[in-house]
Order: structure tokens, then sequence, then C-alpha cells
């Protein structure tokens, strides 16, 4: 119970790696507040927790939140802070892509730079006196695709923002005692592969022989937002089942496939 008697913040916290995250948090003891625009989703999933005889769905909250608007931004972290006293993690999932022929377009590039990594910024401002006054840690998600040329160029930017946010980040926040890292997940399955043949397709692509779990990227946040790291910061940890230790691997199955 390596987060008991602390709070967590999991935005993007309805679906996918962020439901992940807050179950990981809530089994580990966290009280946790669940930041997203399906309030709906997350709550009925905090419910069939209950059903299920869960005795965690007096630590979970939800709040409305949007992270391309400042706005609700701080409105919901100003909420969180009303209604538990404090912020221990800021666990930043909330993000992702949007597929499109024109990837250099300006409103593509501009939407997608501002959710994946303007949107962490908003987060870790309006949180910063918080979990300064907790010596906290934050996690933001990234990607392998902000590590290695994978494609989609205004998601990857983004992405490898992240990366050098964080080691500026742990820098300024260091003496403050507040920890900033990253989590590049590979393929992962969550609802984005639904229109796109499923994630399976992938697994021969991966050292490891499977696409990742959303479970996978939570128990590596939940690490790097725990005391087992207290000692590491402005890191970004791949979880990606050895998709980038094996670069020309994954180069020759897709030169075999034709793609």
């Amino acid at each position: 119970m390596r987060f008991d008697d602390r709070v967590a913040v999991v935005s993007g916290g309805a679906n996918g790696i962020g439901w992940a995250t807050v179950e990981r948090l809530l089994d580990e003891g966290a009280r946790v507040a669940i930041l997203d625009l399906e309030t709906d989703a997350a709550a009925a999933k905090l419910a069939a927790r209950a059903s299920d005889h869960d005795t965690t769905l007096h630590r979970a909250e939800v709040f409305a939140c949007d992270v391309t608007r400042a706005a609700s931004v701080d409105e919901a972290v100003a909420s969180v802070i009303e209604r538990f006293g404090r912020i221990d993690v800021l666990a930043a999932v909330a993000g992702g892509d949007r597929l499109t022929d024109d990837e250099l377009g300006e409103e593509h590039w501009t939407s997608i730079v501002d959710w994946n990594l303007h949107g962490p910024v908003r987060l870790i401002r309006a949180c910063r006196e918080a979990l300064t006054a907790s010596r906290g840690a934050i996690v933001m998600v990234g990607s392998v695709n902000g590590v290695a040329a994978y494609g989609e160029p205004a998601y990857a930017s983004a992405k490898a923002g992240l990366t050098l946010l964080a080691k500026n980040l742990a820098v300024t926040f260091g003496p403050a005692g507040v920890r900033v890292n990253v989590v590049a997940p590979g393929t992962i399955r969550t609802r984005v592969w639904d229109t796109q043949g499923g994630p399976d397709r992938l697994a021969p692509l991966y050292p490891l022989g499977r696409v990742g779990e959303p479970a996978d990227i939570a128990a590596a946040i939940a690490f790097l937002a725990s005391d087992d790291a207290s000692w590491i910061t402005g890191v970004t940890l791949p979880v990606d089942g050895g998709s980038l230790a094996g670069p020309f691997a994954v180069m020759s199955h897709l030169l075999d496939a034709g793609e």
C-alpha cells in the first residue's frame, strides 16, 4: 500500500491507461481525483467497482476537466484541493492523436501539441503549489513516438517535448522535493485501435511478442510516483516491449511485410 494517505490526480482517468492508473493507485491505498471530460464513464466504472464489493469508492471522485482550457484545469484542481486537502501525485495521462492526411496542417498541429504538451503544463502549473507542499511526484505519459521516428510528427514532437520538460522541471522543482518523470509507452491495447483493426497485428514487431496492456503502463506510473523511485527524477522510462531496443528488427519486419 505505497499510497496510503496520499492523494493522486489522474487526468484522462475515465478510459484506457488513465483508468488503469486510477485502479492501480486505488488498489495501493491512494485517494484518487479523476479528471476527465467523460465524467459519466468514469462514474460508471467506479460504480462497477463498488458493485463488485470494492471498498475504494469513497476514496475516488470525478471532476470535469478539459486539459486544453486553462480555466477548466484551474477550476478542477481547486475543487480537488477543496475536497481532499492536498495533492501528492499528478499523473498527466490525458492526450492522444487524431490521424489525418495533413500531418503538418496548422489546425492539426496546433490541436495535437496543445492537447499533449500544453495540457500537462497546465496541470503542473495548477498543481505546483500543492505538490511542493507535499514534496510530491509528477508522472507524464509520453510515447515511444517521442523517442524515435515512428511517424505522426505533431504527436511525436509534443511527446518529445515532455522529455525535455521533465528534465528542466526536475532541476527547478528538485530543491522543493518534487520529482518529475515520463513514461513512454509502445503500442497499448486501448480504444484508439478499435477502428484500426486492433493492436495485435503489431505484436510481431515487438521483441516480447505482444502489445502492451494499460495495466503495464499503470504499473510504471505507480512505481515512478512512489517512494520506491525516490531518487529518480528527470527520466523518460520506455515501457515498450523492447521496440526501442530493436529498431533494426522492427524495420526488417516492416520490409518483410511490404509496408
